[in-house]
């Protein structure tokens, strides 16, 4: 992960929670009161972003985090996890934040460990796409990976994919990918979504890189992937889901990219228990 940018994200979410300017713990807590705090699961999961966790307390300054696990590190219910040590005020004070971000991105990185899990026994590998929460996909993009996921593509300037609008406004597949190529670097590969098997055929006749299979069913992906027979990289999207990501893999296509392990993850419940004063 970029330092920068993980840090840019801490300091607006410390802004946005006004944790400056917390005017509960400034009522009760005097300046040099100090003390200790477990950090707790309540539910079972993939641990991730500990390093983030971390600076919350490094930014605002004289609190530290010290972790009993490591992120990608199954934990249980009830597990002691961690201790955060330091100026009372501190504490109470970028808890939530702290909290917020590594309880989300626990949680990605425990819906896309299931997902893998799924398809262990197949060669398939699950991506994540650009169905991110605006301003955190450095950090969920982190969350899919320690979940045991790949990377698609990070933004619209890392990769050419052409989808259905971009079809459209190009007059069909051929033309699309001519313009690409025409205004493209060759190291880019060429990405296509395709919705039929008439437009597999005109993408393999085009010479894409790499055919997205969207929205079909099992039967046709199989025909699909017949047509294709190895002349590009196979891509399935659309609709996947816990139950149905066995029976795409076992397809036999190279990657399987799904928006539900970012834009529907639930967190991982966490919490920040036993406080006790130091002095």
């Amino acid at each position: 992960m970029n330092s920068l940018i993980v840090d840019e994200i801490i300091k607006n979410a410390l802004l946005e929670d006004g944790a400056y300017d917390d005017i509960t713990t400034n009522s009760i807590i005097s300046g040099n009161e100090v003390c200790k705090v477990d950090l707790k699961a309540k539910e079972d999961g993939i641990l991730c972003g500990i390093e983030v966790f971390k600076r919350v307390f490094e930014i605002l300054g004289d609190a530290k985090a010290e972790f009993l696990a490591k992120d990608g590190e199954r934990i249980k219910t009830g597990q002691i996890i961690g201790t955060i040590e330091g100026l009372t005020s501190t504490v109470l004070s970028g808890e939530r934040v702290a909290l917020n971000l590594l309880q989300r991105m626990s949680g990605i990185a425990t819906i896309t460990n299931k997902f893998v899990l799924k398809i262990k026994e197949t060669n398939t590998k699950l991506l994540d796409t650009r169905k991110t929460t605006p301003n955190l996909r450095v950090l969920e993009r982190y969350a899919v990976k320690i979940g045991g996921g790949e990377n698609h593509r990070y933004n619209l300037s890392d990769g050419v994919l052409i989808k259905d609008n971009h079809i459209a406004a190009a007059g069909g597949i051929k033309s699309a990918i001519e313009m690409v190529r025409n205004n493209v670097s060759f190291v880019k590969k060429i990405e296509v979504e395709t919705e039929s098997l008439q437009e597999v055929r005109e993408a393999i006749e085009a010479k894409a890189d790499i055919i997205m299979l969207d929205n079909m069913d099992l039967n046709t992906i199989r025909e699909a992937l017949k047509l294709i027979n190895g002349k590009a990289l196979t891509e399935v999207s659309g609709n996947v889901e816990l139950d149905t990501v066995k029976a795409l893999a076992e397809t036999g296509v190279d990657y399987i990219s799904t928006g539900f392990i970012t834009h529907s993850a639930k967190i991982l419940d966490l919490s920040m228990k036993n406080l006790v004063k130091l002095q």
